[in-house]
């Protein structure tokens, strides 16, 4: 592949590439080319992606099939030879670009060409977020099937908490079925249960708890239960209380989950009349034998020599109030 002379970068079309492009793929190269000569020589090295033979262009052909989910269109490419772990400048992959349309095809094509399921861009983002972040169980059971791993930094953006915070409880679910670490302590986001429950979702806390994660864990001194007694919603701090947060937890400002609530709010109306009636000795009972189980073991409950009425119980498909 011919290379352009001058700073490194490339300042004409090859014709090795022309003939091997689809006519959509040759009129988009022209595109790109003709972009990159009209741009001034100093801001070629800061608008580009870097090609895996060390040469420059625009954004490639695979980025927009894969974006577009145009599956013949990106296998075609990938065979006329294209890179499929191409980068943009801020290390945005098609894969990346796949999953972030919930394009499941698309990126099983790149995965099977040898695209890199852990790739990161600048902001620490993998195609695992992205698909999170879409709301794609498909495209994530993709990726972990491919061996994604679910946080690679602390200080990167998490797919747990991502999913847990906006709602997608199908992707939460394949994470969990894939032994993530439900408990995963983010500084400045805190555990998913904390996020969930500020963001108020309660069918993804409802699958954390059932998980078996701490519902004491929060961020820093804040409990979930602090996050949730500040939003409006009766039925997670209910859920929150039924799985043992404790009531008489304080911040770092030492407030407790009925001090930070609004005032004559629902919710504080709850946590009072909660602080004055003790907790039953089956909800007691319930709380002591998930400990002694643990959480690694919760998915056994079913397995245990007791009537089907005390497993549910205890995997909380039976309410209290008809046990």
């Amino acid at each position: 592949m011919d290379i352009l002379e001058g700073e490194g970068l490339p300042t004409r079309a090859t014709c090795t590439l022309a003939d091997h492009e689809s006519s959509r793929g040759r009129v988009g190269t022209k595109r790109v080319l003709q972009r990159v000569e009209e741009l001034p020589a100093k801001r070629k090295t800061s608008w580009a992606i870097l090609t895996s033979q060390g040469s420059w262009a625009d954004r490639s052909p695979l980025h927009e099939a894969a974006s577009q989910g145009r599956l013949l269109a990106l296998r075609t490419l990938i065979s006329q030879g294209h890179n499929v772990n191409t980068l943009t400048i801020d290390h945005v992959t098609p894969l990346h670009e796949a999953c972030l349309g919930d394009h499941v095809g698309c990126a099983r094509t790149l995965l099977e060409a040898g695209a890199n399921v852990n790739a990161t861009t600048i902001d620490g983002v993998t195609p695992l977020f992205n698909a999170c972040s879409r709301g794609s169980a498909s495209c994530v059971d993709l990726l972990l099937e491919y061996g994604a791993k679910t946080q690679l930094e602390s200080c990167q953006p998490s797919p747990t908490h991502e999913a847990s915070s906006k709602g997608y409880s199908d992707c939460l679910e394949v994470l969990i079925t894939w032994g993530i670490d439900v408990d995963q302590d983010i500084p400045h986001l805190g555990t998913p249960l904390y996020a969930a429950c500020k963001s108020q979702q309660i069918h993804c806390i409802r699958k954390l708890l059932y998980a078996g994660a701490n519902v004491q864990k929060g961020r820093y001194l804040d409990t979930p239960l602090h996050a949730a007694a500040q939003q409006p919603s009766t039925e997670v701090v209910n859920l929150l209380l039924d799985f043992g947060a404790d009531i008489n937890a304080k911040n770092t400002d030492l407030r407790r989950p009925v001090e930070v609530a609004a005032p004559s709010s629902l919710v504080e109306r709850l946590l009072l009349l909660y602080e004055a009636t003790p907790c039953t000795l089956c909800q007691l009972c319930r709380l002591c034998v998930r400990n002694c189980i643990g959480r690694s073991r919760l998915h056994l409950v079913p397995q245990l020599q007791l009537p089907k009425i005390l497993t549910d119980f205890l995997q909380y498909r039976e309410s209290i109030t008809n046990f």
